[in-house]
């Protein structure tokens, strides 16, 4: 009977992974690589998120371990030794991602409780979504989380494999690219299933469009409208309900992923922007030349479509997110229009005041997520990319003038 039991289980994770039918099957798969990293020391028990001592103790390990390992390397990386502008940017680099590294890995497991509260208020503000809304969103977050991870590991090894690193370096900064990639991950499953709660509440007004229209009051249905008012009412009540816990749980994942995600975005943009200056450019017979050849064009090609199609995906979230709940307020005026009724006027003036003073955007420390976010970071990253090739441009300049006055002074 055992046997039977763990047959079954495994034959309904299975069954769940892109076909999921709740929110636990949703993020199975993100759970998952989670627990193994030490980054969700917690468990789903009956529908309820709980701790888990073991996994706890890992997390804490785990993050201790690696602290004390990119201290040590920050101690003994002696690149500013060197007076060379190159070095000194390689050592920047390397500088600010030791030190980034540590304050979001404490930063993880510090929020690893307000994290779990959110998780849960995500698990019961989704539980009206239907199963075929959740099967929709497991064909794109678990092909997003499987398939991404597996990228990044390839990512991950190709940059060893070409790289002569010791293997401590190698363990310390592969935890560190996936702790990043697994957070993003579950920050844009949380939003995809936010957008769907805003869907669900979206239709939901306009199948009571629906009805009202078909519904305008004659003498022989005056008894079953003035059945259906109330009816129509005490939904609209709970669909008003319903929207103030999505957007205080909207704010809630603001405040507990701006942190990560601030961390994220001065990690993509130094990384971007100096891995282009460092391997793309190479100074030839006092020309610029972009060289993609060698072991650097793989890893450049490989890295830039990593970068860009995370922050496109996050992008992506959290603009169609906001898009999905501003479309409310539009269908509520519709709505309003199509009623008779003063009392459902009343209540439809009063969601659309709520959603008047809920601005459901998605930030970060005062920077607002969405596409043109994304636009002025690309900007922004070729700003800085062209003034360290003038930093470059003028390093190898004084580097030449200096040459030539020692020649004539010999």
């Amino acid at each position: 009977s055992l046997k039977f039991q763990k047959r079954e289980k495994n034959n309904m994770r299975k069954k769940s992974l892109f076909n999921a039918t709740d929110f636990p099957s949703l993020m199975y798969p993100c759970f998952t690589f989670c627990r193994i990293l030490g980054l969700c020391p917690y468990k789903i028990n009956n529908s309820t998120f709980e701790t888990s001592k073991p996994h706890y103790i890992l997390s804490i390990t785990a993050t201790s371990a690696l602290c004390v390992m990119h201290l040590i390397f920050l101690k003994y990386n002696k690149g500013f030794t060197k007076i060379n502008f190159e070095t000194a940017t390689t050592s920047l680099e390397a500088y600010g991602f030791y030190i980034l590294f540590v304050f979001l890995t404490i930063g993880t497991l510090v929020l690893s409780n307000p994290r779990m509260r959110l998780l849960q208020t995500i698990m019961d503000v989704s539980s009206r979504l239907s199963p075929k809304s959740y099967q929709k969103l497991s064909r794109l977050i678990h092909i997003k989380d499987i398939f991404g991870l597996f990228y990044v590991i390839l990512l991950i090894s190709i940059y060893f494999y070409k790289m002569s690193i010791d293997i401590m370096n190698i363990m310390s900064s592969t935890y560190a690219v996936l702790l990043i990639f697994q957070m993003d991950m579950l920050y844009i499953n949380c939003i995809c299933v936010l957008k769907a709660c805003f869907k669900d509440i979206n239709s939901n007004l306009q199948h009571m469009q629906e009805l009202i229209v078909n519904s305008e009051p004659c003498a022989p249905m005056l008894f079953c409208y003035e059945q259906r008012n109330p009816f129509l009412i005490m939904k609209l009540k709970i669909l008003k309900k319903q929207h103030m816990m999505i957007s205080n749980t909207v704010q809630m994942l603001n405040r507990i992923f701006s942190v990560q995600l601030l961390a994220s975005m001065i990690l993509t943009f130094c990384q971007i922007s100096l891995h282009m200056y460092i391997y793309l450019i190479e100074w030839h017979d006092g020309l610029l030349v972009i060289s993609l050849n060698g072991r650097a064009g793989e890893l450049i090609l490989l890295t830039m479509i990593y970068y860009i199609i995370k922050w496109a995906l996050i992008a992506w979230a959290c603009e169609t997110c906001k898009n999905q709940a501003q479309e409310i307020r539009t269908t509520i005026h519709d709505v309003l229009n199509s009623a008779k009724d003063e009392q459902i006027k009343d209540e439809l003036q009063s969601f659309s005041l709520q959603i008047l003073h809920r601005k459901n955007i998605f930030s970060s420390k005062g920077f607002t997520i969405d596409a043109t976010f994304l636009t002025t970071m690309v900007g922004t990253i070729t700003t800085y990319t062209l003034i360290l090739l003038q930093f470059l441009i003028i390093s190898h300049s004084c580097d030449e003038n200096s040459t030539i006055n020692i020649t004539r002074i010999m």
